[in-house]
Order: structure tokens, then sequence, then C-alpha cells
């Protein structure tokens, strides 16, 4: 369907690397067609500062690439962009193909930690249509983890690769989740960006401002978010640093340790911090759409032979 001009900086493999044909996706789902709008370039579009707008193209999204059915979330739930998350996958497919001799690895034997799998369930989702690894979500909001099983039941197809399981205690990320029978081949996280609810309000204003809308006081966050999806003490690097630190009690049970690191600046303190607890392998995979720039971080305790 994508055969339109590319979105900058998708993995060859994403299916979203095009613009959205709307018309295709109208076939699929007529009811997104109360959002769309015409955008400065007279193309067809959606209001992307619109979380409602948004949640729609994410159900019809999911439906018409990945055969999902009656996916929904919440109000005010983190509502991801599914390019960006299909990236992830896609790039940690990569990872493990270099110690398969070039092949990406498929099957339920790829068991795939997600630390923050949310309400929306997207990465479980994308990783078990794209490659049929199994995976177990992590969650610390029971509202979340209710959903995403709503979603696994909703869907054949998912329901013997995805488990969910309920973190007590937000101080941990790994201890009480992983059991001395779990074998991970990795683990994956988004972590909260923000270090409070005033600090993602602050950048979402700066982000309409920069696109234009001077005049908007309380801005809406256009993907949602609940506090545990958004920020968190600290922030992002104190998260991570804290993800780190914890990484080395469960180093024999997960072969390699994965995050999203929105800001390029974390990057030094961060694998400062991976010296320190003794790690054997890290890495930096450049990930980025149009002008957002992300970046996963990659680390592992256990010595590896590819480049």
């Amino acid at each position: 369907m994508a055969n339109q001009k590319h979105k900058s900086g998708l993995h060859p493999r994403n299916k979203h690397k095009g613009q959205y044909d709307f018309n295709e996706l109208l076939k699929h789902n007529p009811k997104l067609q109360a959002f769309i709008i015409k955008n400065k370039q007279g193309q067809q579009s959606i209001d992307f500062f619109d979380p409602i707008a948004v949640k729609m193209l994410n159900k019809t999204l999911l439906s018409y690439y990945y055969a999902i059915q009656n996916w929904d979330i919440p109000d005010h739930y983190l509502c991801p962009p599914i390019p960006g998350r299909a990236d992830y996958i896609h790039h940690i497919a990569d990872l493990l193909a270099k110690e398969n001799d070039g092949l990406i690895p498929k099957g339920k034997k790829i068991r795939v930690l997600d630390i923050g799998v949310g309400a929306n369930c997207i990465y479980p989702i994308i990783g078990v249509k794209e490659y049929a690894w199994s995976f177990v979500g992590v969650d610390i909001n029971k509202a979340s983890l209710q959903n995403a099983h709503a979603i696994v039941l909703n869907n054949k197809t998912l329901r013997s690769n995805i488990e969910l399981r309920w973190q007590e205690h937000s101080e941990h990320i790994f201890k009480g989740i992983i059991t001395a029978k779990d074998n991970f081949t990795l683990s994956i996280c988004n972590p909260p960006f923000h270090a409070s609810a005033e600090e993602a309000k602050m950048e979402a204003l700066r982000k309409l401002k920069n696109l234009g809308k001077k005049n908007v006081i309380e801005p809406t966050l256009n993907f949602g978010g609940q506090q545990h999806e958004l920020w968190c003490k600290g922030g992002e690097l104190q998260f991570l640093k804290q993800m780190i630190t914890q990484s080395k009690s469960v180093a024999s049970s997960v072969r390699w340790f994965t995050t999203l690191v929105s800001k390029e600046a974390h990057l030094k303190p961060t694998y400062k911090l991976l010296k320190k607890v003794g790690v054997a392998y890290t890495n930096t995979i450049s990930m980025g759409q149009g002008n957002k720039k992300s970046r996963l971080l990659v680390w592992s305790f256990i010595p590896q032979t590819m480049d």
C-alpha cells in the first residue's frame, strides 16, 4: 500500500515506510473518514494532536497490516505511533540475526520481556505478527494489563504467544518478574521520558508552538499517557540507571538487554554505568523518523563474538 514518498529513517522492513494511503485505509475502516483532514501540502492526513484521531488511525493500521481485531485502549492511556514501535522490533531482529548467520530467528523459541507493555500491547503484537516470537509483557498498572489481556483474548493468533505479568513493586524492574525457570532472549523497554506531569505538558506545548499553534495554553498529549507511562521520579535518565543496575542481578536470565533512549545526552552517563556494572558488550543503534531521532541502547553480560 505504501507506494508514495518514504518516511525518512524508517527500517527497510517497516511496513509503514511510505505515506499513508488513506483511500486504501478507508476501504478497510470507513470510520476513519471522520478524522481525515488536508495538511498544508494538500494531502490527506489526520490531526496528530488529536488523541481520538490517533487512536482511530492506530486501530486501522493494526487491522490493515497485522490483522488485529477489536484493538482499543481506555481514554487517556498511551496510544503510541505504530511506525516507531515497528522500527524497534525490526532493529532488534537485526541484532539477533548477527549471531545467527545473518538470518532472523523466528518462532516461540525467541522469548522477549517487554518492560512496560502498557494497555496498548503494541510491541508484542508486532513481534508476534512479524516474527512469531513469544512475549512476556510486564506492567505496574493493573488496568493496563487488563486491557492488554482483552486485546490478546480477542485475537486468536496472539493467545499462545503473549503472557502478561503484574509488577507489584514499582521500584523493581526485573525482581519479582523473572523466575528461576525464565530464560529470555532479550528485554525491550520504552522508558518514561519525563520527570513530572508538568515537564510532559511543557514538552507538548513546545511542540505545538513549533507547529505554529501559539495560542495553546493547556496542551493535550496527542498520544495520551498515564503517569506511569510518561513520567517517573528522576525522568528517563534515572529510570535507565535503575534498569542497568538491576540488570546485573538477572544477567544469566536475559541474553540481550535493550531500551529506547530519547535524549542523546543520556548516553554518556549510561555508558559509564554500564562499564561500572561490568557488562561484556554495549552498542547504540540509531533510529529515526523524519526529524525525530532516537536510539536503542543494547548491552549484554555474555561475551559476544559479532561486530
